[in-house]
């Protein structure tokens, strides 16, 4: 099927969708969890598929794990569905409702976006996370997964159609571009006649390839390069304890911690310790690889001598960047010259610290002492999430359902004529 059916069968399911009230699409939301754990044999045969092939490529640890599908994230996927039908639905809520003098009333009323498009890479888990979201909001969406992806994401769209079915819903509320070529990529990105918003979930290449080429408005969600800054008052075992949690938890997301940056009067104390939590008492293959400035080298002679370029690296992988500073000012400086927008931790048990920190780190989240993993709309309330946003127009952070609608002004009138 070409794009062009492709987005007219959108089209035709959002006018449907934009009529629909909140018990309709709980149900098809229902019914599509549902549809997923009694299709999850199907979706586990396909996702084997998926990896085995991925392995022969070659592909790294972090991605894999990105990839791979369990019986666990299966019913992962589902709850969150279930999650987002307990969610109030934002769609036709009235704010602002304001009678101007001349008699007339002006109001914004929530309202979906439309058509969704979605690109990402090997994330199987984005696919009903994504559907979910779009659903509830109104909207109907296309998909186009990573060809690595490609044949969980087709197991997971049939489910996710089935369901909609057994609920007397439209099937083309989801839909999966299932051509991996390029060109197709590209023409996706410029079906301004039926997409109203493109999002793409990946990593900088992707993203990047996505905001030079799309003529349809884009949704930026960004790479993570997340920091934790470990301020000289900082409690050693919170610390120890938060940064093992952020960087080992799991390697091959967005909110993992890629980089350290440690205040001079702690680190000759507390440098051995993170060698020894992230080295001596990591199993083999967990180990993480600690890339450090000289002078953080000379302390503890087993890290690896940073480049430049670890600075400012998304890693995904068991590897870290340590920089030592001065001064919380100089920590700033550096977090917000190399980090890409994300999420951002200080560990510290001064309270004008934090404050400063907060209020000066230019990220879509700031943390004080907690884990840079929280960053994801299930953790922050929203349900499941469509990304995380590291843009400044329209949403940021992790992007729940207010993120999927727009307003229109509503305007009561009793007869005015503008003179």
């Amino acid at each position: 099927m070409d794009l062009t059916e492709l987005g007219r069968q959108a089209r035709e399911a959002a006018a449907v969708l934009n009529s629909l009230g909140s018990e309709d699409k709980n149900r098809g939301l229902r019914e599509a969890a549902q549809a997923l754990l009694d299709g999850q044999n199907m979706i586990l045969a396909a996702n084997k598929e998926d990896m085995d092939r991925a392995r022969e490529n070659g592909m790294s640890q972090g991605l894999l794990d990105r990839l791979a599908l369990t019986p666990a994230r299966i019913r992962g996927m589902a709850e969150g569905m279930s999650q987002v039908t307990a969610l109030e639905d934002p769609v036709g809520e009235v704010f602002s409702m304001k009678p101007r003098p001349n008699g007339l009333m002006i109001g914004k009323k929530r309202v979906p976006l439309g058509v969704v498009g979605i690109i990402y890479e090997a994330r199987p888990n984005v696919t009903a996370d994504a559907f979910c979201l779009c659903f509830k909001t109104g909207n109907a969406v296309i998909l186009k997964g990573g060809s690595d992806a490609l044949s969980s994401n087709q197991a997971i769209v049939s489910c996710l159609q089935k369901g909609l079915a057994a609920a007397g819903l439209p099937v083309n509320a989801v839909q999966l571009i299932a051509d991996t070529d390029r060109e197709t990529t590209r023409a996706f990105m410029r079906l301004n006649q039926y997409v109203d918003v493109l999002i793409p979930r990946g990593g900088a290449g992707l993203i990047r390839t996505v905001v030079e080429n799309s003529t349809v408005p884009v949704i930026e969600t960004g790479t993570g390069n997340c920091h934790i800054y470990v301020d000289e008052t900082a409690d050693f075992k919170m610390a120890l304890d938060i940064i093992e949690n952020a960087k080992t938890q799991r390697i091959g997301v967005c909110n993992a911690c890629e980089s350290l940056v440690i205040h001079k009067a702690a680190a000759e104390a507390f440098l051995p310790l993170l060698k020894k939590r992230l080295q001596d008492q990591q199993e083999e293959g967990r180990k993480v690889e600690i890339r450090a400035e000289e002078e953080a080298c000379r302390m503890v002679p087993e890290f690896v001598l940073a480049s430049e370029e670890d600075w400012g690296c998304e890693y995904l992988d068991y590897i870290l960047s340590v920089k030592l500073v001065d001064s919380l000012d100089e920590a700033i400086r550096h977090i917000n010259r190399y980090n890409t927008g994300h999420s951002e931790a200080i560990i510290t048990q001064d309270y004008s610290h934090a404050q400063e920190f907060l209020d000066r780190i230019d990220a879509a989240a700031v943390y004080v002492n907690a884990s840079t993993r929280f960053t994801d709309g299930n953790e922050f309330g929203f349900g499941a999430e469509i990304g995380i946003s590291t843009q400044k127009l329209h949403a940021r952070g992790p992007m729940g359902l207010e993120a999927l609608t727009t307003t229109k002004y509503i305007i009561y009138g009793n007869g005015q004529v503008r003179g």
